[in-house]
């Protein structure tokens, strides 16, 4: 792994994106210049990039514990959400309009399923418990037999809460036995990669999201796992790639880039649990340390259910932006949520989903492990974070 760090930056902001492996970035290379050729061409030339297109569904699928057939490779994680839920709803028209998802799923499924409301289909949001957790006894209520989706994300974005898909996928199969019409049963499993397994077959899912820049591979690609057989309406029209599934002239290289990432990830995935290095002995060492901090509370379970390298607070007056721009002058890059929407103003939906109050919801601070980050960078955050909060609630004010 190489990361430009010379500035002397400490990068806890994973979730948000990841740097592209070397040997990632150099399988790339060949296919911007000396083998640009279109897939879908059928001169020798091009084939060699049909070639390269095919072969990393073979890097992918086992991965996934799927065939390689099972593998349509999009634009990133939000367009695979979109055309997960999409195109299952529309396959399934005939049989229902109820989707069933959780209140705290990213905004690609969440406004995914708020366009379908708009088109006449009706969706149940369910509300975690304080920790994040959405049961399976809570999926099982919601559908009807008129329910022909459900979408429950793996591990949350901003909270890093594990989600019991097993325990979801068998009250989901329960349901359409009893209702004799199928139920599609998809997961963002966006920020699980690289952390958590992700066979389809154990998690019992029929379509699965990943986003290649999440697990050190390129921006602007993404995979959707869609199990053989399981309905399906193309979203995308004009061209026959992707076996019907997705039209469009392939990302050759962004396609290349990865395969090998997500094999490399998977590989690297039980060695970066272990160790001194580790990145869940560095995520107990900020959860420890960072709660200490006067009026700070930890958003999400403390540790069982929780992604490895995923740590969330909201500190009691303390305004987020004010928390990130010190950070950034001290040298640390942090988010307080979502990257996509680090730009508004408004609450976390997430947070708000666990009952914080509005001020609370604002006040938060997401930090996020990398296989790169040592006990030197959690050592430094730990030594800068306390006197930064005290300082911005000073200069906050009394009553903040």
């Amino acid at each position: 792994m190489t990361t430009d760090k010379s500035d002397g930056l400490i990068y806890m902001d994973h979730a948000a994106t990841t740097a592209v492996e070397s040997r990632v970035i150099e399988a790339m290379l060949p296919f911007f210049g000396q083998q640009f050729g279109n897939p879908s061409s059928i001169y020798t030339f091009a084939q060699t990039a049909a070639h390269a297109v095919d072969a990393p569904r073979d890097e992918v699928a086992p991965g996934l514990n799927a065939r390689n057939s099972e593998v349509v490779f999009t634009s990133g994680g939000a367009e695979s959400d979109n055309t997960a839920l999409r195109s299952a709803a529309f396959a399934l028209r005939d049989h229902g309009d109820h989707i069933v998802t959780t209140a705290i799923e990213h905004h690609a499924v969440l406004h995914a399923c708020e366009w379908l409301e708009d088109l006449g289909f009706r969706i149940t949001y369910l509300k975690p418990d304080g920790d994040g957790f959405v049961s399976a006894d809570q999926v099982s209520a919601a559908i009807t037999e008129r329910t022909t989706v459900v979408s429950v994300m793996y591990a949350n974005n901003e909270i890093g809460v594990i989600e019991p898909l097993g325990d979801i996928s068998r009250s989901v199969s329960a349901k359409a036995a009893e209702f004799r019409h199928p139920i599609v049963f998809h997961t963002d499993a966006v920020q699980a990669a690289g952390w958590l397994p992700l066979d389809v077959d154990a998690l019992g899912v029929d379509m699965l999201s990943l986003s290649a820049h999440k697990f050190n591979g390129p921006k602007g690609v993404g995979v959707l796992y869609t199990r053989h057989g399981a309905p399906f309406a193309a979203q995308a029209m004009g061209g026959s790639q992707e076996r019907n599934r997705r039209a469009g002239t392939e990302n050759t290289p962004g396609i290349v880039g990865t395969g090998l990432a997500l094999e490399i990830a998977e590989s690297a995935r039980i060695e970066s649990l272990e160790g001194d290095d580790s990145v869940l002995r560095m995520r107990d060492r900020l959860i420890e340390a960072i709660t200490a901090i006067p009026k700070t509370r930890l958003n999400g379970p403390r540790a069982e259910g929780r992604l490895p390298n995923n740590v969330n607070f909201s500190f009691a007056g303390v305004e987020a932006e004010s928390l990130l721009v010190n950070l950034d002058f001290a040298g640390v890059a942090a988010s307080s949520g979502s990257a996509c929407t680090s730009g508004s103003i408004d609450p976390s939906h997430v947070l708000l989903a666990l009952g914080l109050r509005q001020d609370m919801a604002r006040n938060s601070l997401r930090l996020t492990l990398g296989r790169e980050n040592k006990e030197s960078d959690v050592d430094r955050l730990i030594k800068v974070l306390p006197p930064i909060v005290e300082r911005v609630r000073r200069l906050a004010g009394p009553g903040r």
